[in-house]
């Protein structure tokens, strides 16, 4: 299982810790990297269209409304913060096969 540093509970949700690579072959959790859950996207990084695919793909992957996610940390960079209510961070881990 990914580290508490990783994938932590909060008072507001989970908070999930992720390294996020644009412009990939396919949408696809890698697997750790340091501290951080890395993902690779199709999406390019431009205009918010890899953030808005993130968020669509964990929405998808954690089995929850996109409603229940929110970009707390990293819009314009490649190391994100993401919040999402409605789960534990053991769910969140399950779901993400850590």
């Amino acid at each position: 299982m990914a580290d508490s540093r990783t994938i932590r509970t909060t008072s507001q949700g989970v908070s999930i810790t992720l390294t996020v690579i644009p412009r990939s072959g396919r949408d696809e959790i890698v697997g750790l990297e340091g501290d951080a859950i890395k993902i690779r996207l199709k999406a390019p990084p431009v205009e918010g269209r890899a953030n808005e695919a993130l968020l669509a793909f964990l929405a998808k992957r954690l089995v929850v409304p996109r409603a229940a996610l929110e970009l707390v940390s990293g819009a314009t960079g490649r190391h994100k913060v993401v919040r999402v209510t409605g789960l534990t961070a053991e769910d969140v881990a399950t779901r993400f096969g850590l």
